[in-house]
């Protein structure tokens, strides 16, 4: 008979003196305040690492004596009511200026969904830079007073644990939590009872319970579907983050979108703006189109009236990131949700198609026809998604078409280290309220090099010791010998902050070409192998389950890792957390980052390494095209895609060999007498100074603000104040679309000479004219635009001034005559364009239509 053990958790009484402990573990700005995780860590600092960080988990396990002593330890008291105070100081703060010079904290709600949410370890509902970015992005809606809830999904199993065998081979663990164990509470309804929503599924009912994650001043809201009422299989739906097959995501994406407005209609919230953070979310319009069909809408006019302020943020240039789902699939959840729409399942499904996949659903499709305001997370990728989606706007040329751009940006407090904190609050007392004051940080300037230097190889120190514990975990595991061990971790001494670290941290998918230094392998080996020159090289990431190749990427830096001339030298990190990311992105002295361009879309972890005074070295693009200057890091010129790929990947290695061998390596190793490098400072506090004030996400969440929050909830406001005016918007548009097809110049009556060239003295007027078929739509319904500009050598047209011209008289042909007396403003060879396209008083943007057509 074999034994069984029974496990008994025995929880220690809170004393009096400390009752708050309980309130401070319980809201999630301990994942950025580290004066509160501090009261935890010093009761016992090796359980709270054991904990894994938990406040909830570490208070149920802490000694009874430990609690006992600290409340009477004056030292640990006071300590207490410092992070007291400053917790209720920032609960009690009010909105700031620039959140309420543009919305209004009474009477505004930004609603934000997404599928994963990367808070702090403590909470596992992530996988990687989508999560992050959502956690970020909540944390500085707190710190800004923005009037904003989170929707998301409770996960069970959040994303796999790592571990990577001796063979290199990347083995997915996955360890469910268990909701006491959470920094949640259930929702309760008016009546204090726990709150349930439901959504339909094919032939039965799902019921959600609603729990609430306190993030400071915010509200996150997680649906789980773990509930009695359910069948196992139901039971399971929240049950995995990103686990099963199409049909499990479809119905996982089912209870985010239309679960996730019934949980806010249930808590009686009313956002004025929604959110819907990549395409996982879509399904939130098809519920809000719903609502507004059963209040006796038409589902256009639903369909304009929700769209009219809802904010759609795509994320990835990458296929594999965008939801579609087959036809068959579609329909068989959405055929009895589509008479609520007033529509066929066919002429729904409609909504969701793209020229790539005809007749599945695209959840991006969806997300673009359903929002009016659209972006993209750089400058760059807001180019290449506009290139991506032309086909919802066919007739406007990509950079006019209504996708715009707000560059990612990461929460200083939970990224900048404590080290840095400390310093930065001796020497700039005000450097919290300053983060977007790009002037301001003009201030590093004052803190002496060699202050700058230390503080940089103590980070360093601190993440070689934590490096060292977790290789010898790794490799002790893998069955390594004690000797070949030392080999492994002979650069991870204390005392050896001498050894440049280079860093690269993310997710192990084929297009961020994990592998690129290893193109030539005798060249690296000679750059790693300089005994009066060392570098170490780390790599952490996980690859999907299912992405094979991604996971090849692991073995084969893992074979480099143990090959004589690079053990020691290149490191392979399992299970990079958000544990490991904070230490590692503070910790190295170089941040690699080589994406095939333009893939990378944004990209964060080298904003939090350059935050902290790392330098990047980086293929330019993503946000390091907006953030390199020259002066703060090192660029690779990207060959795009015109290249072949072997070409491209071999030239680009050879750039990145070159500025390693040439520039970064003898920068940070040339000391001109000094203990330290000091034109390497330089660069370094060049690094802080123009990245920390740029790409944080307060910035972030302000360009929201300024850009797309308040424009939507201005537009909803505008539709809304005219009468019928979300039915007679989308009568119009049926209107045009069905006349635009006809709609075309017919002739140009300008007096221009045959070669299309006229010569003109400045200050004389331009006569020109054109004759326009309107196709049974009147000169109200169109604009007709002339593009005054430049030719450039590469074939672009620069436009200098937009003109219209006035509708005149019908013509014979029953067309109609526009007029313009073209004045340029400019001397020198100069060209113009015309074109004509709808327009209508209730157009978020003037070619929402996607119609357009050039004389």
């Amino acid at each position: 008979m074999t034994e069984t053990t029974f496990i008994l958790e025995v929880q220690p009484r809170i004393p009096a003196r400390l009752r708050r402990l309980e309130e401070l573990a319980g809201d999630l700005v301990y994942s950025w305040d580290r004066r509160v995780r501090a009261l935890f860590a010093r009761l016992d600092a090796e359980l709270w690492r054991v904990c894994g960080h938990n406040p909830k988990v570490f208070l149920r396990r802490v000694s009874q004596q430990a609690l006992d002593e600290a409340a009477q330890d004056r030292g640990y008291l006071e300590e207490y009511s410092r992070a007291l105070s400053g917790y209720d100081s920032y609960t009690q703060a009010q909105a700031r200026d620039e959140i309420t010079a543009r919305l209004d904290p009474q009477a505004d709600l930004v609603a934000y969904f997404c599928a994963e949410y990367g808070l702090h370890e403590s909470l596992p509902i992530y996988s990687g830079g989508l999560g992050i970015l959502a956690g970020d992005h909540c944390k500085a809606a707190s710190d800004l007073g923005l009037p904003f809830v989170a929707v998301g999904l409770l996960y069970r199993q959040g994303y796999f644990t790592q571990i990577i065998d001796g063979h290199g081979q990347q083995q997915a663990q996955y360890r469910p939590h268990q909701i006491d164990d959470l920094p949640v509470t259930l929702a309760l309804d008016a009546g204090g009872v726990p709150l349930q929503v439901v959504v339909d599924l094919p032939g039965r009912a799902v019921s959600l319970h609603v729990w609430r994650a306190k993030v400071g001043h915010i509200d996150l809201y997680l649906l789980d579907s773990d509930l009695p009422d359910n069948s196992e299989t139901d039971r399971a739906l929240t049950y995995q983050l990103y686990g099963g097959d199409r049909e499990w995501r479809m119905q996982q994406e089912i209870v985010l979108g239309i679960g996730g407005v019934r949980a806010l209609r249930a808590l009686g919230l009313r956002p004025t703006v929604w959110h819907i953070n990549e395409g996982h979310a879509t399904f939130q319009i098809l519920e809000r189109c719903r609502e507004w069909v059963a209040n006796g809408d038409k589902f256009q006019a639903a369909l304009e009236r929700v769209a009219a302020n809802t904010v759609f943020t795509t994320h990835t240039p990458v296929a594999a990131g965008h939801d579609i789902f087959d036809a068959a699939l579609f329909d068989h959840y959405f055929t009895a949700f589509a008479p609520g729409l007033g529509i066929g399942v066919e002429a729904l499904r409609a909504y969701g198609q793209s020229p790539q996949n005809q007749g599945s659903f695209n959840m991006t499709s969806m997300a673009l026809r359903g929002t009016r305001f659209h972006n993209g997370v750089s400058k760059i990728h807001g180019e290449v998604a506009s290139g991506m989606e032309r086909y919802i706007w066919p007739d406007i040329p990509p950079d006019e078409n209504p996708i715009t751009h707000v560059t990612n940006g990461v929460h200083a407090s939970t990224f900048l280290a404590q080290e840095w904190s400390n310093l930065l609050d001796v020497r700039f007392a005000d450097w919290r309220s300053s983060l977007t004051d790009c002037q301001y940080w003009d201030c590093l300037q004052e803190v002496p090099d060699h202050r700058f230097w230390s503080l940089r190889q103590e980070l360093k120190t601190l993440l070689l010791q934590m490096v060292r514990r977790r290789v010898a975990v790794q490799h002790r595991r893998a069955g390594v010998a004690d000797a070949q061990l030392r080999r492994i971790t002979r650069h991870l001494a204390d005392d050896n902050g001498d050894v440049l670290v280079l860093g690269f941290g993310r997710r192990f998918a084929t297009y961020k070409r994990a592998t690129l230094l290893f193109q030539d392998p005798a060249r690296l080996a000679r750059l790693l192998g300089d005994p009066q020159r060392p570098v170490l090289i780390m790599f952490a990431g996980k690859a999907h389950p299912s992405d094979k190749p991604g996971q090849e990427l692991i073995r084969q830096i893992h074979e480099f890792s143990m090959r004589p001339e690079f053990i020691g030298r290149i490191l392979l990190l399992e299970n990079y957390d958000l544990n490991l990311a904070r230490r590692l992105v503070s910790g190295v002295d170089v941040w690699l980052n080589n994406p095939v361009y333009p893939l990378e879309a944004s990209g964060t972890s080298g904003m939090k390494a350059a935050m902290n005074g790392v330098l990047n070295l980086s293929v330019l693009d993503g946000w390091w095209a907006e953030g390199y200057d020259g002066t703060n890091g090192w660029g690779i010129v990207p060959h795009g895609s015109d290249f072949d790929p072997a070409y491209r990947d071999h030239e680009e290695a050879s750039d990145l060999y070159d500025l390693l061998e040439h520039q970064v390596i003898p920068l940070y190793f040339e000391r001109g007498g000094h203990s330290y490098s000091a034109e390497w400072v330089a660069m370094a506090k060049a690094s802080m100074r123009t990245i920390l004030p740029r790409f944080n996400a307060e910035r972030q969440v302000l360009d929201y603000v300024e850009k797309l929050y308040g424009p939507a909830r201005d537009h909803r406001r505008k539709i809304d104040a005219v009468d019928d005016g979300a039915a007679a918007l989308a009568a119009w548009k049926k209107r045009v679309r069905a006349c635009w097809s006809g709609v075309a110049f017919v002739a140009s009556t300008s007096d221009v000479a045959p070669d299309l060239t006229r010569t003109l003295h400045f200050g004389d007027a331009l006569e020109v004219r054109a004759a326009l078929r309107l196709n049974g739509l009147g000169t109200d319904d169109v604009v007709v635009e002339c593009l005054l500009g430049e030719d450039q050598e590469d074939g672009s047209f620069v436009v200098r001034e937009r003109l219209h011209l006035e509708p005149g008289s019908t013509l014979p042909g029953g067309e109609t005559s526009y007029v313009l007396a073209l004045r340029p403003r400019r001397t020198g060879l100069q060209s113009y364009r015309i074109r004509a396209y709808p327009h209508h008083t209730l157009l978020a943007h003037p070619f929402e239509l996607g119609c357009m057509c050039w004389l």
